[in-house]
Formats: C-alpha cells, sequence, structure tokens
C-alpha cells in the first residue's frame, strides 16, 4: 500500500469515532485532508468541526461543513490530526505544517484525541523528525540559544509565518528519551509560544494505514 493510500485508510477508519451531533476538533496537514473529505457526507449529522488553521477552515468551508469557535463549544469530544513522528507511547512531534500552537490547543479541549498516519511514522524514540517550536519572531536568536545550550540544533524556517504571526525553528540532532521533561523544559523559555512535542497531552487512539494499533514497534 503505498503512502498516501495509507494516509487515506487511516483517515477514513477515523470516521468510526464520529458520532451524530458531534462538534469535531480538526487537525491540520495532508493526512487530515483525507478525514475531512471523508466528514464531507457526515456534515448534516454533525453539529460542525473546530479548525486548527487556516487551510483546514477553507477545506471545511469548501464541503459546507460549519466551523465554530472553540470559545464557544468548550470540551469537544474529539480531535482527530495528524503527526509527524508517533513513539510506541503514542508521544508525538507535530508541526510540520507550523499549525501546532492551534493543534494543541484542541487537543487539549478534546476527551479523546484520535491519531493518524502512515507507517513512515512509527518510531521507537523521537527526534527523527526535526521538533518545531513556534516563537514570537523577537526572540527567535534568544530561543536558539537556549536550545543549542540543550544540545539541538536550531533551524529557522525562513519565509513562514504561521497563522498566529509567529516563526518556526526546526529544532535537529534531538534522540528524545523522555518527551514530557523536554517538552516542559521548552516550555519554560521565554518567547516561546508552543513546542511541536505532544507528550504532556498525547494521542489516545493511534491508527496507521486503516488499522489501530495499541503498541507500536
Amino acid at each position: 500500500m503505498s503512502q498516501d493510500s495509507q494516509k487515506k485508510a487511516a483517515a477514513e477508519a477515523a470516521i468510526r469515532y464520529v458520532e451524530d451531533g458531534m462538534i469535531v476538533g480538526v487537525g491540520t496537514g495532508s493526512t487530515v485532508a483525507h478525514f475531512i473529505e471523508a466528514l464531507g457526507p457526515l456534515r448534516d449529522r454533525i453539529e460542525g468541526a473546530v479548525s486548527s488553521s487556516v487551510q483546514s477552515t477553507e477545506h471545511l468551508h469548501r464541503l459546507q461543513i460549519p466551523v465554530l469557535d472553540l470559545n464557544a463549544c468548550g470540551t469537544l469530544a474529539l480531535y482527530v490530526d495528524g503527526a509527524d513522528e508517533c513513539d510506541p507511547a503514542k508521544r508525538l512531534i507535530k508541526g510540520g505544517g507550523a499549525a501546532l500552537t492551534r493543534e494543541k490547543i484542541v487537543a487539549e479541549a478534546a476527551r479523546r484525541f484520535v491519531c493518524i498516519i502512515d507507517q513512515s511514522k512509527q518510531v521507537d524514540l523521537l527526534g527523527h523528525h526535526p521538533v518545531p517550536i513556534e516563537v514570537i519572531p523577537m526572540a527567535r536568536s534568544l530561543v536558539a540559544r537556549e536550545i543549542v545550550r540543550l544540545g539541538g540544533q536550531p533551524v529557522w524556517r525562513d519565509g513562514v509565518v504561521t497563522d498566529n504571526g509567529n516563526w518556526i525553528l526546526d529544532i535537529h540532532g534531538w534522540r528524545i528519551a523522555d518527551p514530557k521533561a523536554l517538552e516542559q523544559q521548552i516550555n519554560q523559555i521565554p518567547g516561546v509560544v508552543a513546542v511541536g512535542l505532544f507528550a504532556r497531552r498525547p494521542a489516545d487512539v493511534v491508527i496507521v494505514g486503516g488499522r489501530e494499533v495499541q503498541i507500536l514497534s
């Protein structure tokens, strides 16, 4: 099965978690685009969606799925999103599409986080993929210096501005044995808006190419 076929299969498998009358949290990226397409035929059965990016909002609007403000929704029953990496404990690296901050917010608001990925995203140890950090522009160099002290190699994603008007640093060179501790440490650096480690709030369910897994190998 090709990578895109795996993404589509994972997205379609996640539809079984969508229930009538539900407000669905929706992430960002190529795998989520398949999920949004699969959600389209259910638009009259759900109340609407909360989107994590301008890109996903536009896609939802094209399918005439109502996009709701999280502030007016409270706790969500379901959030569906992809990942750049997923370890055996369902902890993730996210933010390849620069939407990590809003993705973290919607994931935090959801009772169930379903992560949809292809096999290439499964890893034993997080860090093969760079760890994105969203930073306030004036703090880019300050944050980068702190990251170097933590053993990372920061690279500015030049030319990319997030939906929140901020910049992205991609951190290379880490093999992350304790993602939760590193996430907490990075969050304490002034100027960091969010880090693309989803360890304190990992996925509840991981679907790989249409197959739900309990333990990743």
